[in-house]
């Protein structure tokens, strides 16, 4: 038995050794001086040399599309980083040229104002049952702020200083039922004084002292006068929203309105260095 192993294993190596050889030497060989037993090898090893052939440029292919698609994922990876940072450059880019809008009209203001100012970051808001007050910091602290001075942004009247502590400053909003400030309808130049609704679900205020005779219509703009609390006069303050009047009895129009600074975004406001400290309603001339 270890005979005819031994002798098998022998022929099997032999056969593995020739049959390359005899495949090659059919190869290499002139067509023309082929014999029978080398068209016959050729012949057999035609579908293995095709089958091998394309076996090999499978691979191959595989190999070229997988390489392909791993270039393909490096870029589009490139390519993404490269449009989230583009992305996030332009939206710095936005926030940067909003910025400089809002500090532009800002400064616009306070050269149409004709009087001293100085600007304030909004820092914090505080919202409670008796208040309505948002602190801000001053850009260049100065001695000469103190209560009741008219805050303004650019959209309108903001409120008043209502507490000073160093460079950090309480502000009364226009919404808080403690402010007032006298004004004038814009279109029609009828008196009235608009004071805070105090709500804590949403932004209003009253326009109280209108005459029912006076002509005052929904959406009318209502803007500072120049008397009360000193603010500069001309200064938006609040869009009506509402208008009962009577056509007997009461002798005032009931009104509502809501002030045009949207108090949710504000970021930059200027205080009017004004002394004056009366912030209460002014009794109106009969006209």
């Amino acid at each position: 038995m270890g005979a005819f192993r031994r002798y098998r294993d022998t022929v099997l190596v032999i056969v593995l050794l020739a049959v390359p050889f005899f495949f090659l030497r059919a190869s290499i060989r002139n067509p023309q001086n082929l014999n029978v037993v080398d068209r016959a090898l050729l012949g057999a090893s035609a579908p293995i040399e095709y089958a091998a052939s394309a076996l090999a440029r499978g691979i191959s292919n595989l190999v070229g599309e997988y390489a392909y698609l791993v270039a393909v994922k490096a870029d589009n990876n490139k390519l993404s980083y490269e449009n989230a940072r583009l992305r996030a450059e332009l939206n710095e880019f936005k926030q940067v040229r909003s910025e400089n809008r809002r500090l532009e009209r800002l400064l616009g203001l306070r050269d149409s104002l004709g009087t001293e100012t100085v600007s304030a970051l909004v820092i914090a808001k505080d919202t409670t049952d008796y208040f309505r007050v948002t602190r801000v910091i001053l850009d260049n602290p100065v001695p000469e702020v103190r209560a009741n001075m008219p805050v303004l942004s650019v959209n309108g009247v903001v409120g008043t200083v209502k507490r000073v502590a160093g460079d950090k400053i309480d502000v009364r909003l226009a919404v808080d039922s403690g402010f007032g400030v006298d004004v004038i309808v814009q279109r029609t130049e009828a008196r009235g004084f608009v004071r805070g609704g105090g709500e804590l679900s949403r932004y209003t205020a009253r326009v109280e002292l209108v005459k029912r005779t006076d002509e005052v219509e929904v959406g009318d703009i209502l803007v500072t006068s120049g008397y009360g609390c000193r603010f500069p006069k001309g200064i938006e303050v609040a869009k009506v929203t509402t208008v009962v009047k009577k056509d007997f009895g009461i002798y005032y129009q009931s009104i509502e309105a809501e002030p045009l600074v949207d108090f949710s975004r504000l970021e930059e406001v200027l205080i009017v260095l004004d002394d004056n400290q009366d912030c209460s309603p002014r009794p109106r001339a009969e006209r």
